[in-house]
């Protein structure tokens, strides 16, 4: 019989990385914020507001999941991230627009002290943003190496017991992996030699995986679904997981979809907007 492998209770802090702290890594920010401080429900929260069936349908058990599961409570969380743009958190999420002042005013001064870190940015890879905040080195392999230094100092001064990385940025041009991703010895030396072919998100992808934190990739582009990192990932047992939040229009797309092939239903185009 397989063995279920043993998950320990979430215990002590946690850390939430965020590359790129524009308009979806504060609103993740300020949504928490608010929600640990009374102000706000968490809509559309699965580990706050879901439940989880168990054992027939007549027994009514049907507890939160974040009740049945050991995860973190909110008030154990703390973040981080970096970005090209200065702003701190509260400058950022104000220049959004997503968030009102009526949600914004009573966390202001939680938001403010959150700096975004100086950011691995190259505009050939994002051409419709820049910023002065970012990081410079000989070649990748350095600027990747100083990212998992921000990301121990970060865990250091936070006292947090775990940490975690969700990839905010915004979407970066299109890669195919290549030779460079095939195992960890040629991606590092791809990154020293400069190679085109590894963007900035994978730069992250590598110190996230270097320093023992599992990756979250909120964005459709290559990140860290190549075989070097997948390979690594496996061996050292870290998660790995995402190509894109899929929480609006892209969600609304996959949920429709296959019901209108299901039926033959045609349609003569599809035009949405991501409005963050």
């Amino acid at each position: 019989m397989m063995e279920h492998p043993k998950i320990s209770p979430a215990a002590g802090r946690l850390g939430v990385l965020l590359p790129g702290m524009g308009a979806v890594a504060t609103t993740t920010i300020a949504g928490v914020l608010l929600v640990r401080r009374g102000l706000a429900t968490p809509i559309g929260s699965l580990t706050q507001m879901n439940t989880i069936r168990l054992g027939r349908r007549t027994e009514n058990r049907t507890p939160l999941i974040k009740d049945f599961i050991a995860l973190a409570e909110l008030d154990d969380i703390v973040f981080g991230g970096w970005d090209p743009i200065p702003d701190n958190a509260y400058e950022s999420a104000v220049n959004a627009g997503v968030l009102s002042a009526q949600h914004l005013d009573p966390i202001r001064d939680e938001l403010s002290a959150i700096a975004p870190m100086p950011a691995a940015f190259d505009t050939e890879y994002v051409t419709r943003l820049d910023g002065p905040n970012k990081k410079t080195g000989a070649n990748k392999r350095e600027i990747a190496e100083s990212l998992r230094e921000d990301i121990r100092k970060f865990k250091a001064e936070n006292e947090c017991n775990r940490l975690v990385m969700v990839w905010c940025g915004s979407t970066e041009i299109f890669l195919r992996a290549g030779p460079a991703h095939e195992t960890v010895e040629s991606f590092e030396k791809a990154m020293e030699e400069n190679d085109p072919s590894i963007a900035p998100s994978m730069l992250y992808a590598y110190a996230a995986l270097m320093e023992g934190v599992p990756y979250a990739n909120g964005a459709p582009n290559l990140s860290a679904d190549f075989p070097a990192f997948e390979d690594y990932a496996v061996e050292n047992g870290l998660p790995i997981v995402g190509k894109d939040f899929k929480t609006g229009q892209t969600l609304m797309k996959t949920i429709l979809a296959p019901g209108f092939k299901a039926r033959m239903l045609g349609i003569h185009g599809w035009f949405s907007t991501n409005i963050l």
